[in-house]
């Protein structure tokens, strides 16, 4: 035992050593060639409750109450001429367990619409055939960490999941004419809705969390090559993320924002859109914000239309269930699938932010029209308040209210982290927080 002890001592010394050594070079290196490398972070943890859960209130410890904490590493070289070389490293981390990866406050627990062969249109009056479809749909699901959608239901987790570098990896050159990044990156899209939420995405407010499952936004993509360009008060981005399948085309990503910034106001317009696994097109983002400023005060306001009638990966499931005695059932089940997981809907958001000294004030409105047959509107009203004790620690507080339709049934959680579902259909539910963040 205490041989095990002081081995393991001993080598988280030694990789603590390794690691001082290896900063220690980077600092020679930046002193000799003119070139810069930063380590930074965020920390951000708070308690959370949420109520409307099937397991009642549920109040407990989170990382990323208003952003996701991470670490990283960014550095650039300047290459003259206009010219610099650039790249980020960011990894996540939550600061609850120490993991790179969450899933939702309310666990496995789906949407009461998708959990049964019944909800999901499958019925037949064959017994055979209805207790077939009764076995497959849990069998699509899975389980969470094991396999099936359910292991795709969080943060970082799932096929692709547990990456080191989740949140950003890429480098690029700066150009007298824009520049050039290659790498995972923040999609267009994505880029344009952070900036007109007046919550930034920040906290449970933000208009992207009623709206979490399914994905409406593609965050970030991988294998992503872009340009960007900032000139006077004009700002834009055009990515291409090739697939990694047969076929650059299938699961590729095209995206593209262009915005106008002035003292005043600034205006701009984000668009994303998808390949499914077949090639074909899938989930389609398209943004449109604009904002005020009057002098400590901001509003802004967005509107984003979501549209996906061939979503990813729903396309596997009859060939996973022809392997299995439930081969009989295989097409239905996936053509059931496809159905629960379109999208069609518009989300709306408008907010309010006031700065004062070291007081911050935000309330904002959001609301999700769905134009499925499933429409399951919801909305979400609330406000934040965010004390500065300096430049890089602040307190914390959000009060936010999801009110469900009759057909929908999200809970809310963190910039972090999901809320998950109520415990059915038609349960509202009220977020509380408290937390402090500190970038370093």
């Amino acid at each position: 035992m205490y041989k095990q002890s002081t081995s393991k001592t001993m080598a988280l010394g030694l990789r603590h050593v390794a690691l001082a050594s290896a900063l220690c070079c980077a600092g020679l290196a930046q002193a000799q060639t003119g070139s810069s490398v930063t380590l930074y972070g965020l920390a951000d943890v708070g308690v959370t409750s949420v109520s409307g859960l099937k397991t009642g209130t549920v109040t407990q410890v989170a990382s990323g109450i208003m952003e996701g904490s991470r670490w990283g590493m960014k550095g650039t070289e300047d290459l003259g001429g206009g010219y610099k070389a650039i790249f980020t490293l960011e990894s996540r981390v939550e600061l609850d367990t120490g993991a790179n990866n969450n899933r939702p406050i309310s666990g496995n627990q789906v949407y009461d619409r998708m959990t049964t062969a019944t909800a999901l249109g499958l019925t037949s009056v064959n017994p055979a055939i209805q207790g077939a479809y009764n076995l497959a749909v849990p069998a699509v699901f899975g389980a969470a960490g094991v396999s099936g959608l359910l292991n795709e239901y969080g943060v970082n987790v799932g096929a692709s999941g547990n990456r080191a570098f989740d949140r950003q990896a890429w480098v690029g050159l700066i150009t007298p004419v824009g520049a050039v990044l290659a790498g995972r990156q923040y999609t267009p899209g994505y880029e344009t809705f952070s900036t007109f939420d007046i919550m930034e995405t920040q906290s449970a407010l933000s208009a992207g969390q009623i709206v979490q499952f399914p994905a409406v936004f593609e965050i970030r993509a991988s294998n992503a090559l872009a340009y960007r360009i900032v000139k006077n008060d004009f700002s834009g981005a055009l990515m291409y993320a090739l697939g990694e399948k047969d076929s650059a085309s299938k699961e590729r990503l095209l995206g593209i924002n262009a915005a106008y910034k002035t003292d005043k106001f600034s205006v701009g317009i984000g668009y994303n859109t998808k390949n499914n696994e077949l090639g074909d097109k899938a989930l389609t983002t398209t943004v449109l914000g604009a904002s005020m400023n009057m002098g400590s005060s901001k509003i802004s306001t967005l509107v984003a239309t979501i549209k996906d009638d061939h979503p990813t990966g729903m396309y596997s499931i009859a060939d996973k269930l022809a392997l299995t005695p439930l081969a009989g059932v295989a097409v239905p089940v996936q053509n059931a699938f496809v159905e629960a997981f379109k999208q069609d809907g518009t989300l709306f958001h408008i907010g309010y932010r006031n700065v004062t000294g070291p007081h911050t004030i935000s309330v904002a409105y959001n609301q999700f029209d769905d134009k499925r047959p499933a429409n399951a509107d919801l909305k979400s009203y609330g406000a934040a308040y965010t004390y500065a004790l300096s430049k890089r620690t602040d307190l914390n507080a959000v009060l936010v209210r999801f009110d469900n339709s009759d057909k929908a049934q999200v809970a809310p959680g963190g910039n972090g982290y999901l809320g998950g579902v109520t415990e059915k259909a038609g349960t509202d539910s009220t977020g509380l927080a408290f937390g402090i963040r500190h970038r370093f």
